[in-house]
C-alpha cells in the first residue's frame, strides 16, 4: 500500500487522481486551501486524509508534510497539482498578475517539493508527479504568461528527475491537453484587468472566445486521464513526460516535426558558428 500526497486535490484533476488511488487501495493525503467540504467519494477515512494547505504559504505546507508522516509514515508518491491560468494577451497582464501565477504554478510548486523529498530520501524511494500541461512544450497566443509558467514545470521535472535518481527516485511531467475540468471556470481561471483593445479580433483575443466556449466541452475525460496517471507510476517504468490526451499527442508530434524542419534549415550555418580550431 502506498502513500500519495496531492495538492489541489479537492476538485479536477487533483480529486479525480485521489479517487484513483483509493480505488487501488491506496492511502491519500488530500491536500487543499479549504477541506471542509470535500467532493462526494472523498471523504475523510482510514485512508483518506484531508489537509488544510495553502502551497504559497511555506508553514502551511511544512505542517502538512508533517501530519502526512505522522499518519501514515511516508509518502510515496507527490502530485504537485495546484495550479490555475491566466488567458490574456502578454503585453495586458501586469507584473502582479504574472507573479501571483508564478507563485502558485512554480513557487509553490517548488516548495511542496522540497518539504517531501527529504522524506523520500530518507526512505530512498518515491515519485514526484509534477502536473505540467501540453502549454508547457509549445506557446500560443493568449496563453504566453501560463506557457512560461509550465514552460517551467518542464523544465523543472527534467532537472529533479536527474537530480535525484540516485536516491530511488523519479519525476515525471504531466502534459495534458484540454479535458473536461472547471479549469476554464473562474475559479481556476483568470483574466487581466487591462483589455486592450487593439488586440481584439487577433489570435490572443481569439483564444479567450475559445475558453468560454469550450468549458466543460473539452476533449479529455479526466477520469480515464487520472486513470491513465495512477496506471503510469504504479507501473515503475516512468517516462520524464507523459502527454496526456490526444490533443496533446498530435500537438508534440507536431511541435517535433516542425523542429526537425527548423534545424535542417539553419544545421550548417549554426554549426558554423564554433570556433574553427574547435
Amino acid at each position: 500500500m502506498s502513500t500519495w500526497f496531492i495538492t489541489g486535490a479537492s476538485r479536477g484533476f487533483g480529486a479525480e487522481i485521489a479517487r484513483a488511488v483509493l480505488r487501488h487501495g491506496d492511502n491519500v493525503v488530500l491536500t487543499a486551501r479549504k477541506v471542509d467540504q470535500l467532493p462526494e467519494g472523498l471523504e475523510p477515512s482510514d485512508r483518506l486524509f484531508a489537509v488544510a494547505m495553502d502551497v504559497t504559504d511555506h508553514e502551511s505546507v511544512e505542517a502538512a508534510v508533517t501530519q502526512a508522516v505522522e499518519r501514515f509514515g511516508r509518502i510515496d508518491v507527490l502530485v504537485n497539482n495546484a495550479g490555475r491560468a491566466v488567458l490574456g494577451a502578454i503585453e495586458e497582464i501586469n507584473d502582479r498578475e504574472a507573479r501571483s501565477l508564478f507563485d502558485l504554478n512554480v513557487f509553490g510548486l517548488l516548495d511542496v517539493t522540497r518539504a517531501v523529498l527529504p522524506v523520500m530520501r530518507a526512505q530512498r524511494s518515491g515519485v514526484v508527479v509534477n502536473m505540467g500541461s501540453r502549454a508547457g512544450f509549445e506557446g500560443e497566443p493568449g496563453t504566453g504568461i501560463y506557457n512560461a509558467s509550465k514552460f517551467a514545470v518542464a523544465g523543472i521535472s527534467e532537472a529533479l528527475d536527474a537530480e535525484v535518481r540516485a536516491f530511488g527516485i523519479r519525476a515525471v511531467v504531466v502534459e495534458p491537453g484540454v479535458f473536461r475540468t472547471d479549469f476554464l471556470d473562474a475559479s481556476s481561471l483568470q483574466l487581466p484587468q487591462r483589455r486592450i483593445p487593439e488586440y481584439d479580433g487577433t489570435p490572443a483575443h481569439q483564444t479567450l472566445e475559445w475558453s468560454t466556449e469550450a468549458n466543460h466541452a473539452q476533449l479529455g475525460d479526466p477520469v480515464k486521464g487520472a486513470e491513465l496517471i495512477y496506471r503510469v507510476v504504479a507501473s515503475g517504468d516512468l517516462p520524464s513526460h507523459l502527454y496526456l490526451g490526444r490533443d496533446s499527442i498530435e500537438r508534440r508530434e507536431a511541435m517535433s516535426k516542425r523542429a526537425e524542419q527548423e534545424i535542417a534549415a539553419w544545421r550548417d550555418a549554426s554549426v558554423a558558428t564554433a570556433h574553427d580550431d574547435a
